[in-house]
């Protein structure tokens, strides 16, 4: 989690770590360049809850996958070895970090109001700029 003012700097501090380890391992890799870090960014507060973790529309039954839900699903899904930091960039909201309650834990898994459970792997990581 990263907490400081407006115009503190944080966006840039995480940006310059997550360069500078692109550097590190691109000038160390041997074999492969596919490690380097890659940054998925939301606001959560600028959307509804449907819209961030997906809803089913009351009139057709059908699901839709939400912004956090859908990029998710899409990293996990992925085979490479890159790291992937999935950035929350907004206020820390009760409503919303409630479900994530089984994301931080040890199950590493996104429950979803579907049934549908997103496992996700040990190279996926969530930060918090408040």
């Amino acid at each position: 989690m990263i907490v400081g003012p407006t115009n503190g700097g944080k966006t840039t501090a995480y940006r310059v770590l997550r360069d500078a380890l692109n550097t590190i391992e691109r000038n160390e890799a041997t074999d492969d360049i596919n490690r380097c870090i890659k940054t998925k960014v939301m606001n959560p507060k600028s959307v509804t809850m449907g819209e961030l973790y997906g809803q089913e529309n009351k009139d057709t039954q059908e699901w839709t996958d939400g912004l956090a839900s859908k990029n998710m699903r899409k990293i996990a899904n992925t085979t490479d070895q890159r790291n992937y930091w999935v950035v929350f960039d907004g206020p820390v909201d009760a409503l919303w970090i409630e479900n994530l309650n089984t994301v931080l834990d040890d199950n590493m898994t996104l429950c979803l109001a579907s049934g549908e459970r997103v496992k996700l792997r040990t190279n996926m990581h969530l930060l918090f700029e408040v």
